[in-house]
């Protein structure tokens, strides 16, 4: 969420970050809506001073009981007037909050100009994709020829983009997990494992709520909410403390299944586990001070870890950096991180990595207190350190071999029981 005073104050910029990013929002209605309720709060902030004085004079009037009885009606109407008022300023806030909740922050300069995905601009690549002397498998002919995926009882249990993993490819699963939190502890990340289900707050002070609600499962009864990364459950924990500057920066490598509805993806994806509703991920998560300077820091580090982790299981992959088109609300920038994928003959997606100021800290309300004691959002970052199953497909694919097997990368063998190959 931007801060109102921003808005107010430079509404063209806020404009065009909406125009670039391909937002519908109408600020000219926003704006309205607010001096309304500026005016609304100055006419009751007026009557209740006006009944406030009228008190004083009732205990002054003394015996003089008809001036008593008028002050006394006087301020009966003064108390009608302000409870008339205050239903319609609490319905035009919660109309004007919920406004603020579709503005979009504002991207960074650096952010490249796009419609869509297709204009993310690559800045970097590491590793070459390898040349395969012999017809390479899929990673659904692989994964099934070594008996390690089952599609058709997935969706039997599950219906469709549901799947079983069997044998090593369960292992698989765990060990990755468990490599890339071991990974992150080592660098200072606290370990955590956060709930799956969370309430509505939480997807809002992320900015997953109003917009992207609908890639959401909702337990209706219970009013609670299926988690598609452990952003929200992290951003929840913290959601309207105010914290120390020593504290921080809070680093987290976050723990938790994750549920998406793809809705909007029908026909897209629809083979193998590239685009599932359950999977699992390790999240990097980072609270820091509120200072530019310092989120980019944070930011270029997040990278950093995820690229290492890429390099330690050998994975060609390039880095994009998000156009405005493909940003969402709440970035202010965005990198993507994609490895290769022989089969598609193309780089996919693995990591997302973003900062976004103090946007997702006002909408969660999380502060910190810094050395002259003035209270301050503190800023937000995440990005992935691993998610499962969608890493398998890169990882299998590349590292499989002439009879059928899969070499397993060094860096992975210890939590495999020290095996080297899937057979």
């Amino acid at each position: 969420m931007l801060d109102l005073a921003f808005i107010r104050n430079h509404p063209d910029i806020v404009k065009d970050a909406a125009r670039r990013r391909q937002v519908e929002v109408d600020i000219e209605a926003l704006l309205e809506l607010d001096e309304r309720i500026r005016a609304l709060k100055h006419e009751v902030e007026d009557l209740r001073a006006r009944q406030n004085r009228l008190s004083k004079q009732v205990r002054d009037a003394g015996r003089d009981e008809e001036l008593r009885q008028r002050l006394i009606g006087e301020g009966r109407q003064l108390s009608e007037a302000i409870k008339e008022r205050e239903p319609q300023l609490r319905e035009m806030e919660a109309r004007l909050h919920d406004l603020l909740l579709l503005v979009p922050n504002i991207p960074d300069p650096s952010v490249p100009d796009g419609v869509d995905e297709t204009e993310n601009v690559e800045i970097a690549r590491w590793g070459e994709p390898r040349r395969f002397e012999f017809p390479i498998k899929d990673h659904v002919t692989l994964m099934q020829d070594l008996d390690l995926l089952d599609i058709e009882r997935g969706a039997k249990v599950a219906g469709s983009r549901s799947y079983v993993l069997k044998n090593d490819a369960a292992r698989l699963e765990l060990a990755l997990l468990h490599f890339a939190m071991d990974r992150m502890v080592a660098k200072g990340f606290t370990p955590l494992v956060v709930p799956a289900l969370a309430k509505a707050f939480a997807f809002e002070g992320t900015s997953h709520f109003p917009r992207g609600r609908e890639q959401v499962y909702e337990i209706e009864k219970d009013e609670l909410f299926l988690v598609g990364t452990a952003e929200v459950s992290v951003t929840g924990m913290f959601s309207g403390e105010i914290l120390r500057e020593e504290e921080l920066p809070l680093r987290f490598a976050a723990y938790s299944p994750c549920f998406r509805r793809e809705a909007g993806t029908y026909g897209k994806d629809t083979r193998g586990i590239m685009r599932v509703h359950q999977f699992n991920k390790v999240e990097q998560y980072v609270i820091c001070r509120n200072d530019h300077e310092e989120s980019v820091y944070w930011h270029e580090t997040l990278r950093a870890n995820a690229e290492e982790i890429l390099q330690a299981l050998e994975l060609p992959y390039r880095v994009v950096v998000l156009c405005t088109g493909d940003l969402g609300d709440a970035k202010v920038k965005g990198y993507d991180l994609e490895a290769w994928v022989p089969s598609e003959g193309r780089y996919r997606e693995t990591h997302s990595d973003s900062y976004f100021h103090d946007y997702q800290a006002r909408r969660a309300n999380i502060r910190y207190r810094d050395s002259e004691g003035r209270v301050r959002f503190v800023h937000t970052l995440n990005n992935t350190a691993l998610a499962t199953p969608r890493i398998m497909i890169p990882l299998l694919e590349n590292h499989q071999q002439p009879d059928g097997s899969v070499r397993l990368p060094e860096a992975l063998r210890p939590y495999m029981g020290g095996q080297e190959y899937i057979r």
